[in-house]
């Protein structure tokens, strides 16, 4: 247990509790084996919140998923909005709505959400929206022209749903909120993941979600009352009172509309994403990241900053004692001044290429704090995505056949599907050699 240096594992409660969950109890036993969740995967678990947890969000997603169920199961269905669509564009040009060119109007398609892909939900709200008045016709002939009662009653309420303006309002709402946490998506699951660039995106995404719930309320109220004036969709009165769908007025709630849609709705979910945000993305985590980040090898050691590893080394007293941290302060001086002059280094991008190369040239031998703490550095690889997409691969090796196993050929058969892209280079001969080696066998394997 004192040898542990780091640990990653699933954001679930019984795993990452403060109290009581498996990373506090080895840190009760060892305050070095840092904790550090999946950056993109502590994103996903902020949208899961917002879209789970407020109700407002949970019935939206409902509805959009019945909406899309309805008609992307049918190929005859999705044929037909290309056609209306296609029909609707022929027609906006010749009245010179929009213009012809390059790379504009290109056919859309109906994208359906992923449950682990939360960047596809931003996509496939923006189709909707492209999409809405051909959505609501298609519904439309389907009612005239089904000949099942159960056809005609679905798509009787995919119209009611696509013509609620809390579904509109929502629409735009959750446009927003996965508009600007889009590209902090997009920086957190990229292979060559830069930590400083990526709090910097975290950082300003929180500031204009702020701004946007502070002062972008009047904006937002007008853009869904364009929408809406331009589907002939009923824009209710703010000052009026709250009468919820499929309910009768006579039993209407004791609110105003200005208080349904901006607090209950456009308020909460804004706080509700910040606040998420806030709690997911920890202080340690974020500036034990940010000190990592100054080891990076790329463009020449740009990014490297000594008072920041020496920071990085306080987290570990085990590793480095007051004396210990002295030295490493005049030795990161003469490291970086190695580097530099050093043109071997110059090429290399990666902490484990920095690693290899420092081995291959003997240097970690002279710098040999610099090295314990770019190991350090290394233990904990689970600050972006590719620890996620080892489990994600898992569910191709390990099925149903293979779940029986015994655990070392398991093992073996996922290093070698994901880490594929190395054992391709790997010849079939050396497999043969490697397999023959092994034990004494009865026969010869046939090289041929």
């Amino acid at each position: 247990m004192s040898n542990i240096r780091g640990q990653g594992y699933d954001g679930a409660s019984n795993m990452r509790g403060e109290l009581n969950g498996l990373q506090s109890l080895i840190m009760r036993d060892n305050p070095c084996a840092y904790y550090v969740h999946c950056f993109a995967h502590q994103l996903q678990l902020t949208l899961v919140a917002v879209a789970k947890e407020n109700k407002d969000c949970a019935k939206f997603f409902q509805n959009l998923g019945i909406v899309l169920n309805n008609i992307g199961y049918s190929c005859k269905r999705l044929e037909m909005v290309r056609d209306i669509q296609a029909d609707k564009v022929l027609e906006a040009l010749a009245s010179g709505e929009i213009e012809s060119g390059k790379g504009l109007n290109q056919e859309l398609g109906l994208s359906r959400p992923g449950e682990t892909r939360w960047g596809s939900h931003f996509k496939s709200i923006v189709r909707v929206m492209s999409l809405y008045g051909t959505l609501i016709r298609v519904f439309e002939i389907i009612s005239k022209g089904a000949k099942s009662v159960d056809d005609r009653a679905k798509a009787e309420i995919g119209i009611d749903h696509l013509e609620s303006f809390e579904f509109v309002f929502m629409l735009h709402l959750m446009k927003v909120v996965y508009g600007y946490t889009n590209s902090l998506c997009e920086a957190l699951q990229r292979k060559d993941q830069d930590i400083v660039n990526a709090m910097t995106i975290l950082d300003l995404t929180k500031e204009h979600l702020t701004k946007f719930r502070n002062d972008g309320w009047d904006q937002f109220l007008q853009t869904v009352s364009n929408f809406c004036a331009k589907h002939n969709i009923e824009v209710p009165n703010m000052d009026d009172f709250y009468a919820p769908p499929g309910r009768s007025r006579r039993r209407l709630v004791n609110e105003l509309n200005l208080q349904r849609f901006r607090i209950d709705m456009f308020i909460s979910v804004l706080d509700k994403q910040v606040h998420e945000l806030d709690s997911r993305f920890d202080v340690r985590s974020m500036e034990m990241l940010m000190c990592m980040a100054c080891f990076s090898p790329a463009d020449v050691f740009a990014s490297f900053d000594k008072d920041k590893l020496v920071r990085l080394a306080k987290f570990y007293p085990n590793e480095f004692n007051d004396t210990e941290i002295t030295l490493l302060e005049y030795e990161l001086d003469i490291f970086e001044s190695d580097m530099l002059r050093d043109s071997r280094f110059h090429l290399i991008k990666s902490l484990g290429e920095l690693s290899i190369m420092l081995v291959e040239t003997k240097k970690h031998i002279s710098y040999s704090r610099v090295y314990l703490l770019l190991k350090l550095v290394l233990i904990l690889p689970v600050a972006t995505a590719s620890v996620e997409r080892v489990f994600s691969s898992m569910k191709y090796v390990k099925n149903y056949l293979r779940n029986s196993m015994s655990d070392e050929l398991l093992d073996n058969c996922l290093v070698t599907y994901i880490e594929r892209d190395f054992f391709s280079q790997v010849s079939d001969d050396d497999v043969i050699r490697r397999f023959q080696d092994m034990n004494p066998r009865r026969m010869a394997l046939d090289f041929s």
